[in-house]
Parts: C-alpha cells; sequence; structure tokens
C-alpha cells in the first residue's frame, strides 16, 4: 500500500493518498503566519487502518517546514498534537 500526504492549496486541503486514489483530507483556512485546521475525514473503506495519524502526521509535518503557527479547531488534529506535542 503506497500512502502519501499531498497539499492541495486550491481544495484547502491535505489529502491523503492511498495507492494514488484520494482516500482522506485534512482541511484548513491559510492565513500569513497560522494555519486552522478545520476538519479531517477518512474514507469509511480506510477506517481503522492508522491513516487519519499519518494524514495528521504529514499535514504536520509540512506546516511545521513551512514555519506556520497551527491552530486546531479539529478536533482529531487537536488530539494528535496532544499525543505528539514535538509537531506544535
Amino acid at each position: 500500500m503506497d500512502i502519501e500526504v499531498v497539499d492541495s492549496p486550491e481544495q484547502h486541503r491535505f489529502e491523503l493518498r492511498v495507492d494514488g486514489e484520494l482516500a482522506g483530507a485534512a482541511y484548513y483556512r491559510l492565513h500569513p503566519d497560522e494555519i486552522v485546521f478545520t476538519h479531517t475525514e477518512v474514507d469509511k473503506a480506510h477506517e481503522g487502518k492508522g491513516l487519519g495519524s499519518k494524514l495528521a502526521a504529514g499535514a504536520l509535518s509540512a506546516v511545521k517546514d513551512r514555519g506556520l503557527r497551527v491552530v486546531p479547531q479539529c478536533p482529531f488534529i487537536a488530539g494528535y498534537l496532544k499525543r505528539h506535542p514535538e509537531l506544535a
């Protein structure tokens, strides 16, 4: 299974792709110095495989590299950051 997380700025989301197919997304609003994560979802066919965590990790890592402050309005992203404070 090939898993990748890619930013899709025109869609305002980080996309989770499994074997090239869209399997989930973390939606955001981008501001000059911060990114607000508003909602995260993984398709039902892919739930329970840890892919939501891979999506969160990939998105947060990309944001960290850009030097943006994260505002986690999405409960999933907020919970992930509590478990992984090094990405906050």
